[in-house]
Order: structure tokens, then sequence, then C-alpha cells
């Protein structure tokens, strides 16, 4: 793919990042909304809906981004997107929480989200061991590991769905007045510029990383990562205002499970090696704070009948601590040496 950045000055690829940057956020939301049509207009439950549609329209910034990426030989970028992502994910559960009446929130998700919440500490784990433990076994130039990722997702997102809490009594307020066809056609227009905002955003940081010799990784961990998680943070706060927990628990999750599926897709499209054989230490520190605070987020959920006000409170809190210190650590562990 070509690298239309390549060359620029620091001053015009700041301009670019800042301006796909928006561009991802201000799209997101609108492919959110008409995510959460299509799933009102399916008739399918909040949680499936979330885990699916949302999912995948609030994570289409990490697909094209990540995929990008590794176009442009730059899999660490992808890699600290993705588990940057997951990482961030949580802190925007734990924030929705917080605002929203904590235990209150937590006690309206249906229990079977559970089975989403192994599947997404599942897939990350796998993800992170598969970084430790190398492996260049692959198959048509695809990892294994990819391929394994993938079964994995399939069979878990199968689970999911058997297990999915009945849709009676779930309305959404974003199919008001929108028709099936109306939310296909906007939602496919709106990928499409959340796809070419990815690309340009990419690019914007693989060139600064070059400039300014931050490890892409770190780069793409705080930086990419963030940006790339705001059309959950709007998908979240919408369904949470809707009194909708359920759909904005599943969007977190539901992203989470699918965006280490990206790392998969990207392998497809990466032509010098296996792509998780790219990490280094700050991917790991952002992985295992991801995988922690996913099952830390599920532990919240399967004891919130037992736990008080204040014990949910804190748990939530805590999220919130462990995101911002893995942050910094991360920034601190690839700042440039001079």
């Amino acid at each position: 793919m070509l690298n239309v950045l390549s060359g620029v000055g620091f001053a015009f690829a700041v301009v670019v990042f800042l301006a796909s940057a928006v561009a991802v956020v201000f799209l997101g939301t609108y492919l959110a909304k008409y995510g959460d049509a299509l799933a009102s207009l399916t008739g399918l439950g909040r949680m499936f809906v979330g885990s699916i549609l949302v999912a995948l329209a609030t994570s289409l910034p990490e697909v094209s981004n990540n995929i990008t990426a590794v176009r442009i030989d730059n899999p660490q970028l992808a890699l600290g997107d993705v588990l940057g992502s997951n990482m961030f994910n949580m802190l925007i559960l734990g924030v929705v929480a917080l605002l929203f009446g904590g235990k209150r929130f937590v006690q309206r998700v249906a229990p079977e989200q559970g089975y989403l919440i192994v599947l997404a500490a599942l897939l990350t784990g796998m993800a992170v061991l598969f970084a430790v433990f190398k492996s260049d076994v692959s198959v048509w130039q695809v990892g294994l590991s990819s391929i394994i990722v993938l079964v994995v997702y399939l069979l878990g997102m199968w689970i999911v769905y058997n297990r999915r809490p009945s849709a009676d009594g779930e309305e959404s307020e974003e199919s008001n007045g929108i028709t099936l066809r109306r939310a296909w056609l906007m939602f496919i227009l709106v990928s499409i510029g959340v796809i070419i905002s990815g690309v340009l955003l990419a690019q914007s940081v693989d060139r600064i990383a070059h400039i300014t010799g931050v490890s892409s990784g770190v780069l793409g961990i705080l930086a990419v990562a963030l940006v790339t998680s705001m059309p959950e943070i709007s998908a979240t706060f919408a369904a949470a205002r809707l009194g909708a927990a359920d759909l904005g628990f599943a969007g977190v999750y539901g992203s989470c499970v699918f965006n280490i599926t990206i790392l998969a897709y990207a392998d497809f499209f990466y032509r010098k090696g296996v792509v998780v054989n790219s990490a280094a230490t700050e991917h790991y520190i952002a992985g295992v704070i991801a995988i922690g605070l996913i099952i830390w987020g599920g532990l919240l959920l399967w004891g919130r009948n037992r736990m008080p006000q204040p014990l949910i409170l804190s748990g939530l809190s805590l999220m919130l601590v462990a995101t911002v210190t893995g942050s910094v650590w991360v920034a601190l562990l690839g700042a440039p040496s001079h």
C-alpha cells in the first residue's frame, strides 16, 4: 500500500494525525448510531447486537489502522493499537459505570455476559502468550497462531449467540425514523470514511514515530489506541443514557474480543512473518493489564449482588487507576533516549 505521507515533515504529519483522529471520532459516532439502528431493526438481543454489530462498527478504525500498519511494515503499531485499545476499553467501561450509578449500572447487565467476558480474557491472553512464545509456523504465509485465534473466536461467538438472553422488551431509540435500507446505506458510507481515516491515522503515526524516535508500539498503545477507542466511548455513553446497560457492556467486551481477531486479519497482509512475533516489552505490559482489567470487570459483574455500593465503586475506580498507571509505565518505557 502506498504511504502517501512518506517523506513529509513533522508538522504536516501531526496535522494529518489530528485531522484523521477527529474524523475517526466523528464518523465513529455515526457508525455506532447506524449500527445500533441495524441491531434494533434485526430484532436481535442487546447482548449479541452489542458484541457483534456495535463491536464491529466501533472497531473499524482499528481494522483499517492495523491493516495499514502492517502494509507499511510497522507491525508494532498494529499490536500496540489492539492491546492498547483493549486496555482503554475497560477504562471506558469503568468511567461509564461510575457515572451511571455504579452498582445499579452493573446490576442491569445480564449474567449471560459472563460468556463474553471469558472469551475476551481468553483471546487477549492467547495474543500475549503467542507474542511471548514466538512461532514462525504458518499456513500459506498466515501464522498458525492467527488461524487458532479465528477458530476460537468463531466457536466462542457461537456459544455467546446460543447463550444470549431474550430480546423481549428491548427497544432502541436509534431506529426511530430510520428504515432498514437507509440504515445499511449510511452504515456502509460511514464505514468507508472510517477506513480512509484509519489509513491516514496509521501512516501519520508511523511518520511521527520515525521522526521523533518514539517507539511505534508506544504510540500505538497510547495515541492511536486512545483515538480509535473514541467510537466505543460514544457508543457506550449512548447506550447508558438509553438505559441499555447490556448493549454498552456487550459493546465494550465485544470490541475487546473482536480487536484480537484484527491481529489475525492483519496477518493476511503481512508478508515478513507473523504479526504477534513483533511484540516488545510495552506490548506485554498493555496486554497483561488488559487481561487483568477484563477479568476484574467480570468479577464485579459476578459479585454485584453480594457487594455493597462502596465496594463496587472502589472496584470501578481501581480500573481507572490501573489503566492510567499502565499508560504512564508504557510512556516512560518508550520515551526516546538522548
